[in-house]
Parts: structure tokens; C-alpha cells; sequence
């Protein structure tokens, strides 16, 4: 095992683990670390093969020598590879061990054939049996012996040895070679799931840019993303990723937004557009003007936060965990109390007859397919919500999804759109449409509020500013402009009351904008923020799912809140609600969820930071290119779908079926051949075929939630 740094701040570095093959390993080594002095926090994913360290102070020089010597203790084949031609020279020695691990394992295989089919005498055929029995398990017999050393003896390795070695003393020499090649064949398949794992991440990783084209006077100077500042232009051609936040300042071309969002279509973007990390350029040449750097970039957070969030271990994964610390200990005892007591006690029993009965015990025992098919199955639920643009922050979450009783909504910006846009324009008193919405864009040019932006995205012509003078903006009222020679007042009832303009009364759900000209009413314009398209699909398929109560907390007018929630279906609303209102709101929820049930809030991840850190599961809603949606939120949904909610409690739930198949596999079936082989019924042979099919089966179920979109 090796260590590189990856990532130096001043308190935090994570290293990179090289020939971490083993769940147990990096438990015991993360345990190991957090209790060096001076560390304050350690984490290892063991999916990625990272360790995150964080110290107290910057005594890093102590810190590192000392968790080396942990590490050491632990998997004695590890250096500290500190460049990148360590790094490789390590990887090709990684590769020739395990041509030459196969190699052994083939010739292994090969013997203990021979020794089956053909027919020697005792002696060479206990000879045969031997030698390929330490080319099939001398590693594991190291191993076993290495770890006896330092103390860390009740494990797989050992179970392994015992039972071999007593198969061998009781002359059972086919049995106990199967059980060790049978043993290593399974730990293939563990390998294999394990790689298939870290290349799903790989493929994301493959989101980060390997360069950016800054632009330098005249010229283009190709340089890494990391060098580039916040305020530089670079040039982004078609084919190439988009390598840092910013917004484009000259050019139009159609993106990829897939690998960030889940998204098979493209998006399309122009001057003036957000641009972010991660989105694939396809078609024109954009000028970008950066405006992040690449550690606080979109990519590098979603790389960051999927990278972490198989160290968030889910309450199952922690009990597997504990479990097989205590297991094996036990099985251990158990098969002595089966070896011994039963000849000891009763008479006309023989002690070959019940140590074979124990080895076939230990056989069966082996905790592998608990211990690796569960972390694999809720990275492969974190890593197919991560396909479908949800970013889940650790397996804790996940499972926290299984036990949801209240879900809260935001309004503006998770239900609805966020965008304000023209519903209806009527005119009054002989004005007409287009000359109502003429006179309210020229009044509105010098506003940036949303209302006046969605009024002049519908005029959607040129405003000739020469036309307009003596503008004023009357707080909380609305603006008195000279348009043309022509007074224009433009806003609510109370600036037609105070201006004593004769108007009708309007009763819509959404903003009124009263327009008056030289003193006459001129109509009104309705504008409203459109219901997203998928909103009530969402409401409904939740409703199925079974979470008992939908409520939605906003801090708009009564009147728009609960139209909203009535033409959605929500059970609950409350308008007119500030930030700091929202969380009292919730706290006030959460007294009437069921036991042990758990509350989500959902939100926009900006002005909802507050609640969503309150509840037991944030969400962050449209959280693409928010910092503060990517670190106060548990969940971050990478598009501005409230179906994405859906999405992710199903995979929660398929998540942990599975899991729970693997359990319910592994313990029925080592049972029921536990008790066979007590008594005498199951061979060795079933025990090995039963130990290395319980865990290729759990493996591979596992794996079926790897190589999910949908």
C-alpha cells in the first residue's frame, strides 16, 4: 500500500491509498490514524481509495511520519510515494504482482486437478496437494501469519488458515486446497466489484478539464485550470470542456450539460449566460469571463462531494461493521466448543469426526459477503443517483430517505420556475396590447428588479432611452416616468389610489401592474411565476411513495401560496413566511412526524440555507452553480426538477432492498449449511461452494445498482 498527497490546505490534506483491496483494512487503519495525537478527523473511502486527514495545529511532518508507522503496523507492503514518478513506478509494480498473483493461482489450479483426477500414492499425492496449496494460499497464510504477530488475529485470513490446515492434519488434502482456491476465487470477484466501483468514479473524475485556453493579449496560451484567475477570458472551442465557472461574453453554441446533471439534451448558451465547469462545448466558440477559480468551481465541488460520500457510512453499513468485529471471534470459539465437547462428553464419538465438522464450520463462517456487498451496495446507490443528477452526500442519507414522513417545499424556485413572466396584457379606455406593453418596458428600463426584466423580455424590442426622462421610482408604489412627452405611471392599487386614477379592480392570482397615461387608465399587465412543468407529476408519484404529509413554506402573499398548493395537491401551506419563520415552521413540523420518521426540506440553497441545514435531509433544489446549495444541503438536485425527489427515494429504496437481500442471502444460506455440517450432513465441499456462492451472488446484486441510469 502507497500514499500520495492529493489535496494541501493548512489544517486538511487527503492522500491517495494505492493496493487497498480490503473494507476491514481500511476500517482498522482509519480507527488507527484518528488516535495519533493531533488528529482531529479522519475519514477513508475505501470506493475511492482516499484518506482525509485533519489536524490541529500544522505539525503535518509528525502527523504523517506517525500515521505511516500506523499503516506499517497494519499492511506492512506500504511507502509514501511524494511524486508522480513514484506514483507510477508504483502502479507497475501493483500490475506485475498481480500478473504474477494469477500466474501462481493458475499453476495452483492446474496441480490440484491433477491431484483429483489421477491416483498416486500417499506420499506424492500429499506432495501435489501441498505445493498447490501454498501457490493457491501462501499470500493468505502470510497474511494470517503477519497479522497473528501484531495482534490482529480473528479475521478472514485466519479463518482461512485454521480450517486449511486442520483439513490437512485430518488428511482431507482435496479440501482443504478447494477451500483456499475457492476462497481466492472469491476474493476475485470481490475485486472485480470493487474496480467496477472505482471506475464509475473514474468516469466522473473525467468531468475535471485537463486544460484551459486563457486568452493573453492577442493570443491563446494553453495553461492548467488551477492557474487561471477570477476576471481572465479564455476561449472555449467545440469539442472541449468548459473548465471554469464564468459568463460568456461573446459567442452562442449549444452544451452538454449530461455528466453534471443527469441531462440528455443540450442546453443552449449566449453572451451574457452563466457558463459552468463540467458542461461540454459542442458546437461555437465561447469567450468566457471566469468567475471562480478552479477549487471553488462547480466541477471541483461535485467532484469533491462524490468523492467523499462513501465515507458517510449509512446506520446498516456501520452495524455490518461492528458485527464482524465480534463475529469472528465467536465462530472461532463456537468451532472449538464443536471440535472438542461433543467427544469429550458423549461416548463412541471420534475427534477426527467433529474437528472435521468444525473446519466445515469455519468454512461456511467467513463474514466476506456481509462485509464487501453492502459498502458496494450503497455506493452503487450513490453513484446511480449521481447518473441521474442527484448528488447524495454519504449512504447515511440514502437510507435516511427509506424513513421519510414529512417533506417540506420551498415555493419560488423548487415548485415554481423562479421566473416571472407575462400572463396577460388588457388594455382599457381605447388603448390596445402592444401599445400598453410599449409604454410599460420604456418605464421600466431602469429598473433591475424581476418584475420589470420579465416586462421587457415580453416587449422584446429596442427602448429608445432619448424617450424617456424625469424617471422616479416611488418607493413601494411603483415608477412616474415622461415617456414621449407622455407622464406614465406604472404599479400597484396603491399608487393609482394616491395618484387618484380611476381603475378597475383586479382579482389574479399574481402581480398587477396597473398602467396609467397622462392621467388615464390605460390597462393592466398580470405577471406571474409559472408552475414547473413536472411539479405536480412530482407531488402525485410522492403521494404514492407513501410520505404522509407535503407541506410548503413560502414568504409570498396568501393568496398566491395557496393557489399553488391547491392546484398541486399539497396537504399544508403557510405564506408570508421569513427565513428565520421557516425554521420555526419546521421545528413545529417536526413535533408532529411519526417516531423515528424523518423530515425533508427542500429549497433553493441560498436564502433557505437555514432550513435546510435544520432539517433532517436537505435538498438543495436547482442547486447547479451554488456554493451554498453544495455545502448546506444532504442531497443537491443537479436540475431544477422536484421529479429528481422521486428519483432519489426510489433509488433509496432499491438501494436498500438490495442490501437487504445480501443479508437475508448470506445468513439463510450459512445457517442452514452451519447446521447441515454440525451435523455431519454438508461436506467441505458444500461449505466452500456455499461461502464463495453466497458471496459472489451478493457481490454481483450489488453491482446491479452500479450500472443504472434509470
Amino acid at each position: 500500500m502507497a500514499i500520495k498527497t492529493l489535496v494541501d490546505t493548512k489544517n486538511k490534506k487527503i492522500f491517495s491509498l494505492s493496493k487497498l483491496d480490503c473494507e476491514s483494512c481500511a476500517a482498522k487503519i482509519e480507527k488507527a490514524i484518528s488516535k495519533i495525537e493531533n488528529v482531529e478527523s479522519v475519514s477513508i473511502s475505501f470506493a475511492t481509495k482516499k484518506v482525509s486527514i485533519e489536524i490541529g495545529g500544522e505539525k503535518w511532518e509528525d502527523v504523517i511520519k506517525e500515521a505511516q508507522n500506523t499503516i506499517d503496523h497494519i499492511e506492512p507492503s506500504i511507502s509514501l510515494l511524494e511524486n508522480s514518478k513514484e506514483n507510477v513506478h508504483s502502479n507497475l509494480e501493483e500490475e506485475l504482482s498481480s500478473r504474477n498473483k494469477w500466474i501462481r493461482l493458475g499453476l495452483g489450479a492446474l496441480l490440484f486437478l491433477i491431484g483429483i483426477i489421477f491416483h498416486f500414492s500417499i506420499g506424492l499425492e500429499l506432495l501435489i496437494y501441498l505445493i498447490s496449496y501454498f501457490l493457491v494460499g501462501g499470500e493468505v497464510l502470510l497474511k494470517a501469519f503477519r497479522n497473528g504477530i501484531r495482534g490482529q488475529v480473528f479475521d478472514e485470513n485466519f479463518l482461512m488458515t485454521i480450517a486449511t490446515i486442520g483439513a490437512f492434519l485430518i488428511s482431507e488434502f482435496p479440501e482443504a486446497v478447494a477451500v483456499m482456491l475457492f476462497y481466492q476465487i472469491g476474493e476475485f470477484f470481490q475485486e472485480l466489484a470493487v474496480n467496477h466501483s472505482r471506475k464509475s468514479i473514474s468516469a466522473l473524475m473525467d468531468l475535471k478539464p485537463d486544460f484551459a485556453n486563457r486568452i493573453v493579449g492577442n493570443s491563446e496560451v494553453k495553461v492548467a485550470p488551477d492557474q487561471i484567475k477570477i476576471g481572465d477570458m479564455i476561449i472555449v472551442k467545440p469539442g472541449e470542456k468548459i473548465p471554469l465557472d464564468g459568463r460568456i461574453i461573446e459567442g452562442k453554441s449549444m452544451v452538454s450539460t449530461s455528466a453534471l446533471t443527469g441531462e440528455s439534451l443540450p442546453r443552449q448558451l449566449g453572451p451574457g449566460k452563466e457558463a459552468l465547469a463540467g458542461f461540454i462545448n459542442t458546437s461555437g466558440v465561447l469567450r468566457i469571463k471566469v468567475s471562480k477559480e478552479f477549487g471553488e468551481s462547480t466541477v471541483a465541488k461535485v467532484l469533491e462531494l462524490v468523492e467523499n460520500a462513501s465515507s458517510r457510512k449509512a446506520p446498516t453499513e456501520n452495524f455490518i461493521s461492528k458485527f464482524a468485529r465480534y463475529y469472528t471471534p465467536l465462530v472461532v470459539l463456537t468451532a472449538l466448543i464443536i471440535a472438542f465437547f461433543p467427544p469429550l462428553l458423549m461416548t463412541g464419538e471420534e475427534f477426527s469426526v467433529w474437528i472435521y465438522r468444525a473446519l466445515v464450520f469455519l468454512v461456511i463462517s467467513c463474514p466476506c459477503a456481509l462485509v464487501v456487498s453492502i459498502p458496494l451496495g450503497f455506493f452503487g446507490g450513490i453513484g446511480c443517483a449521481s447518473k441521474n443528477g442527484i448528488l447524495v452526500k454519504g449512504g447515511n442519507y440514502l437510507e435516511a430517505l427509506n424513513k421519510l414522513d414529512t417533506l417540506v417545499f420551498d415555493k419560488t424556485g423548487t415548485l415554481t420556475k423562479g421566473v416571472f413572466k407575462v400572463t396577460k396584457i388588457i388594455p382599457k379606455n381605447g388603448f390596445d396590447k402592444n401599445e400598453l406593453l410599449k409604454y410599460a418596458a420604456y418605464a421600466e428600463t431602469y429598473s433591475n428588479h424581476p418584475i420589470a426584466r420579465s416586462i421587457l423580455s415580453e416587449f422584446n424590442g429596442e427602448v429608445n432611452k432619448d424617450k424617456i426622462s424625469n424617471y422616479k421610482e416611488l418607493l413601494g408604489c411603483g415608477i412616474r416616468v415622461i415617456v414621449e412627452d407622455k407622464q406614465v405611471l406604472i404599479g400597484n392599487d396603491q399608487l393609482m389610489n394616491s395618484e387618484r386614477i380611476l381603475y378597475s379592480s383586479v382579482e389574479e392570482i399574481g402581480t398587477i401592474l396597473h398602467v396609467a397615461i397622462d392621467k388615464q387608465y390605460a390597462g393592466f399587465i398580470l405577471i406571474s411565476d409559472e408552475e414547473k412543468e413536472d411539479a405536480k407529476r412530482a407531488i402525485s408519484e410522492l403521494k404514492t411513495l407513501g410520505i404522509r404529509k407535503l407541506v410548503m413554506l413560502t414568504g409570498d402573499g396568501k393568496k398566491i401560496g395557496q393557489k399553488i398548493a391547491e392546484d398541486l395537491g399539497i396537504d399544508e401551506v403557510y405564506t408570508e413566511l421569513l427565513p428565520d419563520q421557516k425554521v420555526e415552521k419546521l421545528e413545529i413540523l417536526e413535533k408532529g412526524k411519526w417516531p423515528n420518521g424523518k423530515i425533508a426540506f427542500v429549497g433553493d440553497g441560498i436564502n433557505d440555507a437555514p432550513v435546510i441545514g435544520r432539517a433532517d435531509i436537505g435538498i438543495a433544489m436547482g442547486g447547479l452553480g451554488s456554493d451554498v446549495a453544495i455545502e448546506a444541503a444532504d442531497i443537491v438536485i443537479m436540475t431544477d426538477q422536484p421529479s429528481k425527489i422521486v428519483n432519489a427515494i426510489k433509488i433509496a429504496k432499491r438501494t436498500r432492498k438490495i442490501v437487504w437481500q445480501n443479508i437475508g442471502i448470506a445468513l439463510i444460506v450459512k445457517g442452514m449449511v452451519l447446521l447441515l455440517g454440525v451435523y455431519g450432513i454438508a461436506t467441505m465441499w458444500e461449505a466452500v461452494f456455499a461461502d464463495v456462492g453466497v458471496s459472489i451472488i451478493a457481490i454481483m446484486n450489488a453491482m446491479r445498482l452500479m450500472g443504472n441510469k434509470e
